[in-house]
């Protein structure tokens, strides 16, 4: 029985000792939170903005839709991506999802 009698001391209100350390832990889940969550998310956010200013006429490409082509054509928002003989295609620029390796298309 000296186990539920410490539980129910253990409860009493007007103790405040309580009250700053969930303070402290809803500080620490939140610091948790932001080194696991947030933090990569945005350092991944920054590389592929950086990728996109970066594509140029004569890249090949992946776009999020799975086509892989060759870039033909650069403008300020929309690229035209080769995709075959004859066959051209106009995207988005942050619909590119990667950057290939040259020759990667002959190898495909």
């Amino acid at each position: 029985m000296n186990f539920f009698d410490t539980a129910v001391y253990a409860a009493q209100p007007g103790q405040t000792g309580s009250s700053s350390m969930s303070l402290i832990m809803i500080f620490v889940i939140f610091i948790v939170f932001y080194f696991l969550l947030l933090r990569p998310q945005q350092k991944q956010h920054k590389q592929h903005k950086k990728m996109v200013e970066a594509l140029g006429a004569g890249d090949e490409v992946i776009t999020n839709g799975g086509l892989l082509g060759k870039i033909s054509k650069v403008g300020e928002q929309f690229l035209t991506v080769k995709i075959a003989d004859g066959v051209e295609i106009k995207v988005q620029r942050h619909h590119i999802a990667r950057v290939l390796p040259k020759g990667t298309m002959k190898s495909a």
